[in-house]
């Protein structure tokens, strides 16, 4: 009965936290370059003494889907959606991380960031010059037209890497890095499409399925709990009796 228990407690845990996978892709449906989460499960042993023989479940969200999200067109020079599977690389503490996201941002200074982290390029961290024009080239490089210029001049290229039979995974700020650690090679042939940004891969269908599914297994493991102690109330009276 002992067993039972382990069992329903360990699957309802699983199913609770499988519920805030689904819940936190759904959260960033409307967000810009996200990748959904995938929740695997997997068993665990308990670490205690005298449970050999009984095993739990344990959930694991740290794998992602690379599915490609639809792209819309934007209008805006800093705005990208990078083709393939294709990856921006920003700066990450001492190293780097990559994400889908187009969404450039430049500061006062002119240096170029998503989401707060900086945007790598051949060299480093892009800053551009002080200009009046701004063009992203479908391989990468950055052109900005310099005030008393007539020609827009290549400034910089995008860092872009692929992550094609990579292993990906997220680091605790949400940024994608490979499982390895290490960082993954620029290809020259990831290509860009200006003015545009690509949307989350998260389908709100198959999220609001999978979280029905898990609502129904939920209640399955508490009919399991609540059978157990039933027949623990009931060997209990039959040592009484």
């Amino acid at each position: 009965m002992d067993k039972l228990i382990f069992t329903a407690a360990s699957g309802a845990e699983r199913l609770m936290r499988a519920q805030q996978v689904h819940a936190n892709n759904l959260a960033n449906l409307d967000t810009a370059g996200f990748r959904a989460s995938m929740e695997t499960a997997a068993q665990a042993a308990p670490k205690a003494y005298g449970y050999d023989d009984v095993h739990m479940s344990s959930m694991q969200a740290d794998t992602v889907s690379t599915r490609a999200g639809a792209v819309r067109e934007t209008g805006r020079p800093l705005d990208v959606a990078i083709g393939g599977q294709g990856w921006l690389a920003v700066q990450y503490g001492d190293g780097e991380a990559y994400t889908r996201s187009g969404e450039i941002e430049m500061s006062g200074e002119g240096a170029l960031s998503v989401h707060g982290h900086p945007l790598m390029g051949e060299g480093g961290p892009i800053t551009l010059p002080p200009h009046t024009a701004v063009e992203i080239g479908t391989d990468g490089t950055i052109s900005v037209l310099t005030e008393g210029a007539t020609q827009m001049q290549v400034v910089d290229k995008l860092r872009l890497v692929n992550a094609e039979g990579a292993e990906l995974t997220k680091n605790e700020a949400g940024l994608i890095v490979s499982r390895d650690g290490g960082p993954l090679a620029a290809d020259p042939n990831v290509k860009l499409r200006s003015r545009a940004l690509e949307s989350s891969n998260v389908s709100a269908v198959e999220e609001m399925v999978a979280t029905m599914s898990l609502n129904r297994s939920f209640e399955i493991q508490m009919k399991l709990f609540q059978a157990s102690d039933k027949m623990n109330e009931a060997g209990n009276k039959l040592i009484g009796a």
